[in-house]
């Protein structure tokens, strides 16, 4: 069996194609299956995503592996190597953060295998590690793992995901269970494969293990658009708001302004508590930017940060196209 050989050979994870073709290595076996979207489009793209797929696998997974695996029995606890290994986690975050101040994903606008590979990479440390006060600090890398966990596709694999509470220790009482468990796992594996000779069998062709993502489905359209457009020119009070000043621009806008088939809205951050430095506050009002770039056509917003590091908050104006809410 040449999936077999390839396993025995090289390990696992090992992938079949539908065309008898083998394939190992997860990177390997996700950049097969991908499609464009998630490769990226261009050769910078794509260099891009193997760059952060190469950090997930340089950076992270090694420290990953020795703080929470002896947390869950699977190695020895060594005090030494955890302690460096949270430092690595914490440089390693400290530069996610810093790429995601501006960014809602590692590369691109779109969700690419940069952020699978880097997001499954922390899964563990979300999960058993990183409490609340030692990921305070990485607001960024938070507010993007959060945002690739709730996708449904995703969601779809690993179920509701629940962030640490409580950062995991080692207990060597568990290490003993699980170490046994293992070893006894391994001693009846080989008492049943002598015991056991089963005949010969013709090998079957297994079914594809994954297929390869759909390409991206066409762009739905904007609702607003099917509303009356009245006499209200957006783009000219755009670019009068942008070459003027507030003295000249704001009678400009009452001027040219049609209530029946525009609204003005007016918004306060819900979650002030939680906010701290300004500078990540603006970070927010530009990852929110990002998510509703759609309303670019038919949507003008002023929004502003008040306050100070530790007491700030942020509200804005919002006028577009149409009577109702335009998002929840």
């Amino acid at each position: 069996d040449p999936l077999t050989t390839t396993m025995a050979a090289n390990g696992v994870p090992a992938f079949e194609t539908s065309d008898g073709k083998y394939i190992f290595e997860s990177n390997a076996i996700s950049w097969a299956v991908a499609n464009e979207q998630l490769r990226g489009k261009c050769a910078m793209d794509q260099a891009q995503v193997v760059a952060w797929m190469s950090f997930a696998d340089n950076e992270i997974l090694p420290a990953s592996c020795t703080w929470v695996f002896p947390c869950l029995g699977i190695m020895q606890f060594n005090k030494g190597n955890t302690e460096r290994a949270k430092e690595d986690i914490k440089k390693a975050l400290g530069a996610l953060n810093t790429h995601l101040l501006t960014r809602t994903f590692l590369v691109g606008e779109r969700i690419s295998l940069a952020d699978i590979s880097v997001c499954c990479t922390l899964l563990h440390l979300y999960q058993y590690a990183l409490e609340p006060a030692f990921r305070k600090p990485f607001q960024n890398v938070n507010r993007w793992f959060t945002t690739m966990i709730n996708q449904p596709q995703v969601k779809a694999i690993i179920g509701d995901f629940k962030l640490c509470e409580k950062m995991a220790q080692f207990d060597n009482k568990k290490f003993a269970e699980v170490q046994g468990k293992m070893k006894q796992g391994g001693s009846d594996k080989e008492k049943k494969t002598k015991k056991e000779q089963p005949k010969k069998e013709q090998p079957k062709k297994e079914k594809e293990a994954a297929v390869a993502a759909e390409p991206p489905a066409p762009k739905p359209k904007d609702p607003l658009d099917a509303l009356p457009g009245g006499n209200f020119d957006m783009d000219d009070f755009k670019r009068f708001y942008s070459n003027n000043d507030e003295e000249k621009s704001v009678p400009y806008f009452w001027e040219k302004f049609d209530p029946e088939h525009y609204s003005i809205w007016y918004c306060e951050y819900k979650y002030a508590e939680d906010l701290s430095k300004t500078f990540m506050t603006c970070n927010l009002i530009s990852g929110m930017f990002q998510r509703v770039d759609k309303l670019r056509k038919n949507a003008f917003a002023s929004m502003c940060v008040f306050g100070e590091d530790g007491a700030n908050n942020i509200s804005g104006i919002w006028v577009w196209r149409g009577q109702e809410l335009a998002f929840p």
